[in-house]
Protein backbone atom coordinates (compact mmCIF):
# COMPACT_ATOMS: atom_id res chain seq x y z
CA UNK A 1 0.00 0.00 0.00
CA UNK A 2 1.41 3.37 -0.99
CA UNK A 3 0.47 6.47 0.98
CA UNK A 4 1.28 9.89 -0.40
CA UNK A 5 1.99 13.19 1.32
CA UNK A 6 2.28 16.57 -0.40
CA UNK A 7 3.59 19.95 0.62
CA UNK A 8 1.07 22.80 0.24
CA UNK A 9 2.94 24.32 -2.69
CA UNK A 10 3.20 20.93 -4.28
CA UNK A 11 -0.56 20.48 -4.03
CA UNK A 12 -1.14 23.82 -5.69
CA UNK A 13 0.94 22.86 -8.71
CA UNK A 14 -0.41 19.33 -8.92
CA UNK A 15 -4.00 20.59 -8.95
CA UNK A 16 -3.26 22.48 -12.20
CA UNK A 17 -3.09 19.14 -13.97
CA UNK A 18 -6.88 18.85 -13.77
CA UNK A 19 -7.23 21.83 -16.13
CA UNK A 20 -5.82 19.82 -19.03
CA UNK A 21 -8.44 17.08 -19.14
CA UNK A 22 -9.02 15.82 -22.69
CA UNK A 23 -12.40 15.16 -24.31
CA UNK A 24 -12.42 11.65 -22.92
CA UNK A 25 -12.04 13.22 -19.41
CA UNK A 26 -8.59 11.72 -19.03
CA UNK A 27 -6.08 13.86 -17.18
CA UNK A 28 -2.99 14.77 -19.17
CA UNK A 29 0.35 15.92 -17.76
CA UNK A 30 1.07 19.65 -17.68
CA UNK A 31 3.38 19.16 -20.66
CA UNK A 32 4.66 16.34 -22.82
CA UNK A 33 8.32 15.62 -22.23
CA UNK A 34 9.35 11.99 -22.15
CA UNK A 35 12.91 12.83 -21.14
CA UNK A 36 13.63 12.16 -17.50
CA UNK A 37 14.92 15.15 -15.55
CA UNK A 38 18.29 15.21 -13.86
CA UNK A 39 18.65 13.87 -10.36
CA UNK A 40 18.78 15.82 -7.12
CA UNK A 41 22.26 16.20 -5.64
CA UNK A 42 24.15 17.15 -2.49
CA UNK A 43 21.57 15.52 -0.24
CA UNK A 44 22.11 16.17 3.45
CA UNK A 45 20.24 14.54 6.31
CA UNK A 46 19.15 15.87 9.70
CA UNK A 47 17.72 13.03 11.76
CA UNK A 48 14.91 13.84 14.15
CA UNK A 49 12.52 11.97 16.49
CA UNK A 50 10.78 9.42 14.26
CA UNK A 51 11.68 11.41 11.16
CA UNK A 52 14.43 12.98 9.09
CA UNK A 53 14.73 16.15 7.04
CA UNK A 54 16.37 15.87 3.62
CA UNK A 55 17.92 18.94 2.02
CA UNK A 56 19.15 18.83 -1.58
CA UNK A 57 20.14 20.74 -4.69
CA UNK A 58 17.61 20.70 -7.52
CA UNK A 59 18.48 19.70 -11.09
CA UNK A 60 18.54 22.51 -13.67
CA UNK A 61 15.64 21.18 -15.79
CA UNK A 62 13.25 23.99 -16.79
CA UNK A 63 10.13 21.80 -16.54
CA UNK A 64 10.90 20.39 -13.09
CA UNK A 65 7.66 20.13 -11.07
CA UNK A 66 8.47 18.50 -7.75
CA UNK A 67 10.75 16.20 -5.79
CA UNK A 68 9.45 13.07 -4.14
CA UNK A 69 10.84 10.71 -1.54
CA UNK A 70 9.68 7.09 -1.40
CA UNK A 71 10.29 4.85 1.59
CA UNK A 72 8.88 1.85 3.42
CA UNK A 73 8.15 1.70 7.14
CA UNK A 74 8.67 -1.36 9.31
CA UNK A 75 4.97 -2.24 8.99
CA UNK A 76 5.50 -2.77 5.25
CA UNK A 77 3.56 0.27 4.07
CA UNK A 78 5.18 2.39 1.40
CA UNK A 79 4.98 6.15 1.82
CA UNK A 80 5.59 8.95 -0.63
CA UNK A 81 6.31 12.58 0.23
CA UNK A 82 6.26 15.31 -2.42
CA UNK A 83 7.64 18.83 -2.31
CA UNK A 84 7.36 21.61 -4.91
CA UNK A 85 10.35 22.77 -6.91
CA UNK A 86 10.12 26.00 -4.91
CA UNK A 87 11.50 24.06 -1.95
CA UNK A 88 14.89 22.46 -1.45
CA UNK A 89 13.97 20.17 1.43
CA UNK A 90 11.33 17.71 2.59
CA UNK A 91 10.65 15.60 5.67
CA UNK A 92 10.11 11.87 5.82
CA UNK A 93 8.40 10.66 8.99
CA UNK A 94 6.54 7.84 10.67
CA UNK A 95 9.50 5.71 11.75
CA UNK A 96 8.94 3.64 14.85
CA UNK A 97 12.53 2.56 15.35
CA UNK A 98 16.05 3.97 15.25
CA UNK A 99 17.30 1.61 12.57
CA UNK A 100 18.91 2.68 9.32
CA UNK A 101 16.41 3.23 6.49
CA UNK A 102 16.93 3.83 2.78
CA UNK A 103 15.04 6.70 1.16
CA UNK A 104 14.73 6.94 -2.62
CA UNK A 105 14.59 10.53 -3.89
CA UNK A 106 13.29 11.39 -7.36
CA UNK A 107 12.97 14.58 -9.40
CA UNK A 108 9.75 14.69 -11.45
CA UNK A 109 8.98 16.92 -14.44
CA UNK A 110 5.67 18.38 -15.62
CA UNK A 111 5.02 15.29 -17.73
CA UNK A 112 5.18 13.19 -14.54
CA UNK A 113 8.39 11.57 -15.74
CA UNK A 114 10.65 10.72 -12.83
CA UNK A 115 14.42 10.78 -12.76
CA UNK A 116 16.55 7.88 -11.69
CA UNK A 117 16.37 7.47 -7.90
CA UNK A 118 19.06 8.76 -5.60
CA UNK A 119 19.31 6.64 -2.47
CA UNK A 120 20.13 8.18 0.88
CA UNK A 121 20.36 6.54 4.28
CA UNK A 122 18.73 7.99 7.38
CA UNK A 123 18.79 6.89 11.00
CA UNK A 124 15.87 8.53 12.84
CA UNK A 125 16.04 9.32 16.52
CA UNK A 126 13.70 7.65 18.99
CA UNK A 127 10.01 8.05 18.19
CA UNK A 128 8.33 10.45 20.67
CA UNK A 129 5.84 7.79 21.77
CA UNK A 130 8.56 6.05 23.76
CA UNK A 131 9.39 9.09 25.86
CA UNK A 132 5.69 9.50 26.59
CA UNK A 133 5.44 5.83 27.54
CA UNK A 134 8.32 6.04 30.00
CA UNK A 135 6.56 8.90 31.82
CA UNK A 136 3.12 7.24 31.64
CA UNK A 137 1.16 6.90 34.88
CA UNK A 138 -2.30 5.41 35.44
CA UNK A 139 -3.90 6.01 38.83
CA UNK A 140 -7.34 5.50 40.35
CA UNK A 141 -9.62 8.51 40.08
CA UNK A 142 -13.20 9.33 41.00
CA UNK A 143 -15.43 7.38 38.65
CA UNK A 144 -12.52 6.14 36.57
CA UNK A 145 -8.77 6.35 36.10
CA UNK A 146 -6.40 9.22 35.42
CA UNK A 147 -3.76 9.08 32.69
CA UNK A 148 -0.76 11.37 33.10
CA UNK A 149 2.37 11.65 30.97
CA UNK A 150 4.88 14.10 29.52
CA UNK A 151 4.85 14.70 25.75
CA UNK A 152 7.76 17.09 25.30
CA UNK A 153 7.67 16.90 21.49
CA UNK A 154 3.93 17.63 21.41
CA UNK A 155 3.55 14.65 19.14
CA UNK A 156 0.11 13.75 17.86
CA UNK A 157 -0.71 10.46 19.52
CA UNK A 158 -3.43 8.20 20.83
CA UNK A 159 -3.43 6.59 24.26
CA UNK A 160 -5.42 3.37 24.00
CA UNK A 161 -7.03 2.00 27.16
CA UNK A 162 -8.19 -1.59 27.40
CA UNK A 163 -10.10 -3.31 30.22
CA UNK A 164 -9.93 -6.99 31.07
CA UNK A 165 -13.26 -8.80 30.63
CA UNK A 166 -13.65 -12.55 30.86
CA UNK A 167 -9.89 -12.96 30.84
CA UNK A 168 -9.33 -10.87 27.71
CA UNK A 169 -8.33 -7.23 27.28
CA UNK A 170 -10.89 -5.39 25.19
CA UNK A 171 -10.93 -1.74 24.03
CA UNK A 172 -12.70 0.57 26.45
CA UNK A 173 -13.84 2.98 23.69
CA UNK A 174 -12.35 5.74 25.84
CA UNK A 175 -9.09 6.46 24.06
CA UNK A 176 -7.28 9.77 24.53
CA UNK A 177 -6.21 11.71 21.43
CA UNK A 178 -3.84 14.56 22.14
CA UNK A 179 -0.79 16.59 21.16
CA UNK A 180 -0.54 18.34 24.53
CA UNK A 181 2.87 18.66 26.17
CA UNK A 182 1.48 17.77 29.59
CA UNK A 183 -1.07 14.98 29.40
CA UNK A 184 -3.45 14.85 32.36
CA UNK A 185 -6.82 13.37 31.47
CA UNK A 186 -9.29 11.15 33.27
CA UNK A 187 -11.44 8.37 31.88
CA UNK A 188 -14.83 8.47 33.63
CA UNK A 189 -17.91 6.31 33.79
CA UNK A 190 -16.23 3.15 35.10
CA UNK A 191 -17.63 0.84 37.76
CA UNK A 192 -16.11 1.26 41.22
CA UNK A 193 -14.72 -2.27 41.45
CA UNK A 194 -11.15 -3.47 41.11
CA UNK A 195 -10.33 -3.86 37.42
CA UNK A 196 -7.33 -4.75 35.28
CA UNK A 197 -6.29 -2.17 32.69
CA UNK A 198 -3.82 -2.19 29.80
CA UNK A 199 -2.54 1.12 28.40
CA UNK A 200 -0.53 1.57 25.23
CA UNK A 201 0.45 4.53 23.04
CA UNK A 202 0.50 4.80 19.25
CA UNK A 203 1.12 7.47 16.66
CA UNK A 204 -0.79 8.09 13.42
CA UNK A 205 1.52 5.69 11.53
CA UNK A 206 0.38 2.88 13.86
CA UNK A 207 3.68 2.60 15.69
CA UNK A 208 2.96 1.17 19.15
CA UNK A 209 4.82 1.24 22.45
CA UNK A 210 4.90 -1.57 24.96
CA UNK A 211 1.87 -1.97 27.23
CA UNK A 212 1.45 -0.75 30.79
CA UNK A 213 -0.58 -3.22 32.87
CA UNK A 214 -2.18 -2.14 36.13
CA UNK A 215 -5.01 -3.06 38.50
CA UNK A 216 -7.05 -0.12 39.81
CA UNK A 217 -10.30 0.45 41.67
CA UNK A 218 -12.07 3.65 40.54
CA UNK A 219 -13.38 5.75 43.42
CA UNK A 220 -17.12 6.19 43.85
CA UNK A 221 -18.70 9.44 42.77
CA UNK A 222 -21.91 10.71 41.25
CA UNK A 223 -23.03 13.96 39.69
CA UNK A 224 -24.70 15.96 42.44
CA UNK A 225 -28.11 17.05 41.21
CA UNK A 226 -28.11 20.66 40.02
CA UNK A 227 -31.79 20.95 40.93
CA UNK A 228 -30.63 21.47 44.52
CA UNK A 229 -28.08 24.21 43.77
CA UNK A 230 -28.85 27.66 45.10
CA UNK A 231 -27.13 31.03 44.75
CA UNK A 232 -25.61 32.44 47.94
CA UNK A 233 -24.85 36.16 47.98
CA UNK A 234 -22.44 37.11 50.77
CA UNK A 235 -21.14 40.66 51.47
CA UNK A 236 -17.76 40.15 49.79
CA UNK A 237 -19.07 38.22 46.77
CA UNK A 238 -18.78 40.01 43.44
CA UNK A 239 -21.90 41.20 41.62
CA UNK A 240 -22.97 40.44 38.05
CA UNK A 241 -21.91 42.75 35.22
CA UNK A 242 -25.40 42.82 33.67
CA UNK A 243 -28.93 42.30 34.93
CA UNK A 244 -29.38 39.79 32.08
CA UNK A 245 -26.64 37.47 33.43
CA UNK A 246 -27.12 35.56 36.66
CA UNK A 247 -25.21 33.30 39.04
CA UNK A 248 -28.00 30.70 38.74
CA UNK A 249 -27.26 30.34 35.02
CA UNK A 250 -24.19 28.32 36.04
CA UNK A 251 -26.48 25.33 36.58
CA UNK A 252 -29.25 25.83 34.01
CA UNK A 253 -27.90 23.19 31.60
CA UNK A 254 -26.95 25.73 28.91
CA UNK A 255 -23.22 25.76 28.18
CA UNK A 256 -22.99 28.10 25.20
CA UNK A 257 -25.78 30.67 24.73
CA UNK A 258 -25.68 34.33 25.70
CA UNK A 259 -26.72 35.57 28.22
CA UNK A 260 -27.22 32.25 30.00
CA UNK A 261 -23.96 32.67 31.91
CA UNK A 262 -22.56 34.17 35.08
CA UNK A 263 -20.52 37.24 34.15
CA UNK A 264 -19.03 39.19 37.04
CA UNK A 265 -17.98 42.85 37.22
CA UNK A 266 -15.37 43.66 34.59
CA UNK A 267 -14.28 46.88 36.33
CA UNK A 268 -12.99 45.10 39.45
CA UNK A 269 -9.33 44.11 39.08
CA UNK A 270 -8.71 42.44 42.44
CA UNK A 271 -9.50 38.72 42.97
CA UNK A 272 -13.21 37.96 42.72
CA UNK A 273 -15.35 35.17 44.10
CA UNK A 274 -18.89 33.80 43.97
CA UNK A 275 -20.62 31.34 46.32
CA UNK A 276 -23.32 28.72 45.88
CA UNK A 277 -25.06 25.97 47.86
CA UNK A 278 -25.17 22.42 46.44
CA UNK A 279 -28.15 21.51 48.65
CA UNK A 280 -26.63 18.98 51.04
CA UNK A 281 -23.22 18.06 52.44
CA UNK A 282 -21.24 15.55 50.36
CA UNK A 283 -17.73 14.17 50.10
CA UNK A 284 -16.70 16.26 47.10
CA UNK A 285 -14.49 14.77 44.39
CA UNK A 286 -14.32 17.36 41.59
CA UNK A 287 -16.01 20.15 39.72
CA UNK A 288 -16.47 20.47 35.97
CA UNK A 289 -16.47 24.05 34.67
CA UNK A 290 -17.65 25.12 31.24
CA UNK A 291 -16.21 28.47 30.22
CA UNK A 292 -18.23 30.81 28.02
CA UNK A 293 -16.98 30.82 24.39
CA UNK A 294 -16.69 34.41 23.19
CA UNK A 295 -17.64 35.43 19.66
CA UNK A 296 -14.27 36.01 18.00
CA UNK A 297 -12.93 35.75 14.45
CA UNK A 298 -16.31 34.61 13.09
CA UNK A 299 -16.41 31.72 15.55
CA UNK A 300 -16.61 30.81 19.22
CA UNK A 301 -13.37 31.06 21.14
CA UNK A 302 -12.46 29.71 24.57
CA UNK A 303 -9.29 30.56 26.56
CA UNK A 304 -10.26 34.20 26.14
CA UNK A 305 -11.57 37.22 28.03
CA UNK A 306 -13.12 36.32 31.37
CA UNK A 307 -12.60 32.56 31.13
CA UNK A 308 -11.00 31.66 34.45
CA UNK A 309 -7.27 30.92 34.29
CA UNK A 310 -5.68 30.94 37.75
CA UNK A 311 -8.25 30.24 40.43
CA UNK A 312 -9.13 28.47 43.69
CA UNK A 313 -12.07 26.34 44.82
CA UNK A 314 -13.12 26.52 48.47
CA UNK A 315 -15.64 24.48 50.46
CA UNK A 316 -17.53 25.09 53.68
CA UNK A 317 -20.35 23.73 55.82
CA UNK A 318 -20.92 26.98 57.68
CA UNK A 319 -19.85 30.05 55.71
CA UNK A 320 -19.68 33.17 57.89
CA UNK A 321 -22.28 35.83 57.20
CA UNK A 322 -19.60 38.54 56.85
CA UNK A 323 -18.35 36.96 53.61
CA UNK A 324 -14.85 36.27 54.96
CA UNK A 325 -12.90 33.07 54.35
CA UNK A 326 -13.24 31.94 57.97
CA UNK A 327 -14.70 28.40 58.12
CA UNK A 328 -13.73 27.82 54.50
CA UNK A 329 -11.36 25.02 53.39
CA UNK A 330 -9.22 25.27 50.26
CA UNK A 331 -10.15 22.32 48.04
CA UNK A 332 -7.64 23.09 45.32
CA UNK A 333 -5.60 25.69 43.44
CA UNK A 334 -5.70 25.43 39.65
CA UNK A 335 -4.46 26.85 36.39
CA UNK A 336 -6.41 26.20 33.22
CA UNK A 337 -4.43 24.67 30.35
CA UNK A 338 -4.88 25.01 26.61
CA UNK A 339 -3.97 21.64 25.05
CA UNK A 340 -2.24 23.18 22.02
CA UNK A 341 -0.37 25.83 23.99
CA UNK A 342 -1.14 28.28 21.17
CA UNK A 343 -1.15 32.06 21.56
CA UNK A 344 -3.96 34.06 23.16
CA UNK A 345 -6.96 34.32 20.85
CA UNK A 346 -5.94 31.26 18.82
CA UNK A 347 -7.41 27.81 19.36
CA UNK A 348 -7.14 24.46 17.60
CA UNK A 349 -9.91 21.93 17.13
CA UNK A 350 -8.47 19.98 20.09
CA UNK A 351 -8.60 23.14 22.21
CA UNK A 352 -12.24 23.70 21.31
CA UNK A 353 -13.25 20.10 21.93
CA UNK A 354 -11.57 20.05 25.34
CA UNK A 355 -13.20 23.29 26.50
CA UNK A 356 -16.61 22.43 25.07
CA UNK A 357 -16.55 19.16 27.02
CA UNK A 358 -15.85 21.09 30.26
CA UNK A 359 -12.70 21.18 32.35
CA UNK A 360 -12.61 18.79 35.28
CA UNK A 361 -10.76 19.88 38.43
CA UNK A 362 -10.25 17.33 41.20
CA UNK A 363 -10.48 18.25 44.88
CA UNK A 364 -8.37 17.24 47.85
CA UNK A 365 -9.48 13.95 49.34
CA UNK A 366 -8.48 14.73 52.92
CA UNK A 367 -11.39 17.05 53.77
CA UNK A 368 -14.78 16.38 55.40
CA UNK A 369 -18.11 16.67 53.64
CA UNK A 370 -18.94 20.14 52.31
CA UNK A 371 -22.18 21.85 51.32
CA UNK A 372 -21.09 25.26 50.02
CA UNK A 373 -18.74 26.00 47.14
CA UNK A 374 -16.82 29.22 46.48
CA UNK A 375 -14.98 29.92 43.21
CA UNK A 376 -12.23 32.51 43.66
CA UNK A 377 -10.70 33.80 40.45
CA UNK A 378 -7.23 35.35 40.69
CA UNK A 379 -6.63 35.83 36.97
CA UNK A 380 -8.57 35.29 33.77
CA UNK A 381 -7.15 34.61 30.30
CA UNK A 382 -7.35 38.32 29.54
CA UNK A 383 -5.13 39.12 32.50
CA UNK A 384 -7.76 40.72 34.77
CA UNK A 385 -10.08 38.97 37.25
CA UNK A 386 -13.71 39.01 36.07
CA UNK A 387 -15.33 35.62 35.41
CA UNK A 388 -17.46 34.40 32.51
CA UNK A 389 -18.69 30.93 33.48
CA UNK A 390 -21.34 29.14 31.43
CA UNK A 391 -21.97 26.07 33.59
CA UNK A 392 -20.72 24.01 36.54
CA UNK A 393 -21.27 20.45 37.72
CA UNK A 394 -20.12 19.24 41.12
CA UNK A 395 -19.35 15.55 41.70
CA UNK A 396 -18.96 13.61 44.91
CA UNK A 397 -20.34 11.00 47.27
CA UNK A 398 -23.52 12.18 49.05
CA UNK A 399 -24.03 8.87 50.92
Amino acid sequence: MKIKYYSMLGLAFLSLATLNACKEDKIKPLSENANAPGTVSNISVVNGPGKAQLSYALPKDQDLLYVKAVYTLTNGKEYEVKSSYYNSSLTVEGFGDTNEHIIKVYAVNRSEVASAPVEVKIKPLENPIWGVFRSLRAIADFGGIKIAASNLNKAELAIEILVQKEGKYVPSAKNIYTAAADIDQSIRGLDTVSQKFAVTIRDRWLNYTDTLYTTLKPLYETALSKSAYRAVILPTDVAQEYTSTNLTYMWDGNIIDWPRISLTKTTITTPQWVTFDIGAAAALSRIVIWDYPEYLNAGRTYYYGGNIFQFEIWGSNNPPSDGSFNNWTLLGTYQAKKPSGSAYGIQTSEDYTAANAGFSYSFRVDVPKMRYIRIKNNKNWQGTTFMSVAEVQVYGDPR
